[in-house]
């Protein structure tokens, strides 16, 4: 949340001053438009006050930042790398051991554990680059009574971290091997999580898990090292392990407000072209749930609204007619009549239920073994659909198979008709919220996700563990 953050102030010496790991699994939501810090992590007034740590996004980039005095050190990761994707987790690690002779040695930086190279030579944004001094004490989690942050870069109210977090570890006073907190899958040969065990913590070190919803500040590394919340964090099902879908904002189509992790757009108004939102994974088979409420409108009535699915990334804005349910590649349920829209430029479309309207909550199921489609109004399925009826197809809108269109997956989308009111989508992918409201009593069949109402039999949440054994 773009709000919200942890706080703790040691009162323990630091273990050892030149040493120090720092490993964290990161998942970003907004992107940086300017020269803005945005802080994961930082101490004292962090970079804010020219006195502190920091470790956060600029332009795009990772940075570490540490300054005591007026006058420190910062750097920036080799080849001065952007970390744009906003659907898949970063595993970020720092090793910190000022006592070594040679000066780029003294922080090493890996990403999905590849060592970023040598941070001595890089510099952007008008910040040189620089290193401690050999034997350097850090000005890092190390002084007594400097509050210590984390989804906050300092005091200031703009540098919140906006995105998720998982699996915060911070070791004080000593290096520790990367593969301590993760590994090669031996099948895929990508870097994966894997659960800290047999680390010598320090005085002041702490591994936040964020598994306790009760307590997201719980500190599981034995120390008692606890951080408070502040602001309204959430906890999210999303992990490392298993990534659940959001909606892409680094998309060319809806050109509007992405907030709450991604799970939420606001459109934007007349300037734009109704050119819809789709979510981040997309599939050519097997069957899948989620939902859709209608939160909010502004300049106007809910009427024009559109939810479905499409298989076309590739809407523009600078088209007149764009909306969901304007290509031969989009499937939508219209607000307006009720009707099924496909390849149908104007706003009639197909005969086929009810209109729906402001906080009404929409489920889809999309059947892409038998290529099939089925929308519930609150619990209702529209047109008397069973969506385990198969390959028969009971009250189902029949839609083209995947592989003969766009590019060759459907994604969950929505969108609106109508250029002047803007709408506010809020999507439940199995999260079990609708924004940051939780769903009022969870259906069943939803082992792998938490939802408003029942998923039907065989159908599934779009998550990383799903799409890989159903997709």
């Amino acid at each position: 949340m773009a709000d919200s953050y942890l706080t703790r102030t040691p009162n323990s010496a630091v273990t050892l001053g030149t040493k120090a790991t720092i490993s964290f699994w990161v998942k970003r939501s907004g992107l940086d438009s300017g020269t803005s810090f945005y802080g994961i992590l930082s101490s004292n007034g962090g970079w804010n006050d020219g006195t502190g740590f920091a470790i956060g996004w600029r332009e795009d980039m990772l940075i570490w930042y540490n300054l005591k005095d007026g006058s420190g050190y910062r750097t920036y990761p080799a080849n001065l790398r952007k970390f744009r994707d906003t659907s898949a987790w970063y595993h970020i690690v720092y090793q910190i051991d000022t006592t070594q002779a040679s000066l780029q040695d003294r922080v090493t930086l890996y990403v999905n554990g590849e060592d970023q190279g040598d941070m001595t030579t890089n510099a952007a944004g008008g910040i040189s680059a620089a290193m401690p001094a050999q034997n350097a004490t850090l000005y890092q989690f190390f002084d007594n009574g400097d509050q210590h942050q984390i989804g906050r870069g300092g005091s200031a109210g703009s540098t919140y971290f906006d995105g998720y977090l998982s699996h915060f570890a911070y070791v004080d006073g000593s290096v520790v091997a990367l593969t301590s907190f993760g590994q090669t899958d031996s099948t895929s040969g990508e870097w994966k999580f894997k659960t800290p065990s047999g680390i010598t913590w320090g005085n002041n070190g702490f591994h936040l898990k964020f598994e306790n919803s009760g307590n997201l500040g719980l500190d599981s590394s034995g120390g008692g090292n606890n951080f408070t919340t502040n602001g309204s964090l959430k906890q999210s099902i999303s992990t490392p392990t298993n990534t659940y879908t959001t909606l892409n904002n680094l998309s060319n189509a809806m050109a509007g407000d992405y907030t709450i992790g991604n799970t939420t757009v606001q459109s934007q108004n007349a300037s734009d072209t109704s050119a819809p939102a789709y979510a981040n994974y997309g599939v050519s088979k097997g069957k899948w749930y989620w939902e859709v409420k209608c939160a909010a409108v502004s300049q106007g009535t809910w009427t024009y609204a559109n939810i479905g699915i499409t298989a076309l990334l590739r809407h523009s804005n600078a088209q007149t007619y764009n909306q969901l349910g304007a290509k031969a590649e989009d499937f939508s349920y219209y607000a307006y009549n009720g009707n099924i829209m496909n390849n149908d430029t104007g706003n009639t479309g197909d005969a086929y239920g009810n209109s729906y309207t402001l906080n009404d909550i929409i489920g889809v199921a999309l059947d892409l073994d038998n290529n099939k489609l089925y929308f519930h109004k609150n619990g209702t399925y529209q047109n008397s659909g069973v969506p385990t009826s198969g390959s028969t197809g009971t009250g189902a809108v029949s839609i083209t198979d995947p592989d003969d269109l766009g590019d060759g997956v459907y994604y969950p989308a929505v969108g609106d008709y109508h250029y002047v009111p803007r709408y506010t989508f809020q999507m439940n992918f199995g999260e079990g919220r609708f924004g940051t409201t939780a769903v009022s009593s969870a259906g069943s069949n939803s082992g792998d996700g938490i939802f408003e109402y029942d998923v039907p039999s065989g159908y599934y949440a779009l998550n990383t563990k799903n799409i890989n054994t159903y997709g």
